[in-house]
């Protein structure tokens, strides 16, 4: 689904990301870890878009990435971030809701859909309730459904339990692993825990010297 070969990021002089190949399959979960500037958020902003000059190539289903425009190729992706990114003054519904009045959905639609996912990440009860009187674990689980409202193809996520506590962290990551499962969604989740990763195990990526490689938990 995803096929990256000899990827080439830099910012002046250096490289980010150097000669990096990956193929992610249709439906896989995958965490992806490195050190701090080991080019893991590099290479989410070059999946979204958000940077579009490389060397290289990123294909999704054998496209290249970059001969699409990028409100298509938005239309497939969902990310989430490791600070919320919610609107303080809407609430949980209207906050999930956004995503749909972006992208130019049905009111209908956008409101039945966001009622839908605020259900499954189990937070309608709170669907009125606004981003300050949510606790982070709340905050996450509407950003994931907000993520999650343009029925995306792949997943992006960095850092989604950097800000949470163990418990919450792990409560986050079996939710995101089983919207994987139910609905097939390619998910990419960048973590620094290793507690993690062992608890909830699944094929891990890790990033060194601008390049991937997988990883085998001992």
């Amino acid at each position: 689904m995803i096929e990256i070969e000899n990827l080439v990021i830099g910012y002046g002089s250096r490289k980010v990301i150097d000669g990096l190949n990956l193929v992610l399959g249709e439906g896989e979960f995958v965490y992806l870890q490195g050190g701090s500037g080991s080019g893991k958020s590099t290479l989410l902003k070059a999946l979204y878009r958000e940077i579009d000059r490389y060397e290289g190539c990123i294909r999704i289903d054998g496209r290249p990435l970059n001969s699409l425009p990028k409100h298509v190729t938005r239309r497939q992706l969902g990310t989430i971030f490791q600070a919320y990114e919610l609107l303080a003054k809407k609430t949980a519904l209207e906050n999930v809701k956004l995503a749909g009045e972006v992208l130019g959905m049905a009111e209908a639609e956008i409101e039945a859909r966001a009622r839908e996912l605020l259900e499954t990440v189990g937070l309608l009860p709170a669907a009125d309730r606004y981003p300050a009187e949510l606790s982070g674990g709340e905050q996450q689980r509407t950003a994931i459904a907000r993520a999650l409202l343009n029925r995306p193809r792949i997943l992006l996520a960095d850092e989604p339990t950097g800000n949470l506590d163990s418990g919450n962290a792990a409560r986050i990551l079996r939710l995101l692993q089983e919207i994987n499962r139910k609905h097939g969604v390619t998910m990419l989740v960048v973590t620094h825990s290793d507690t993690l990763v062992r608890t909830l195990p699944a094929r891990t990526l890790v990033m060194e010297n601008g390049k991937v490689r997988d990883h085998v938990h001992c």
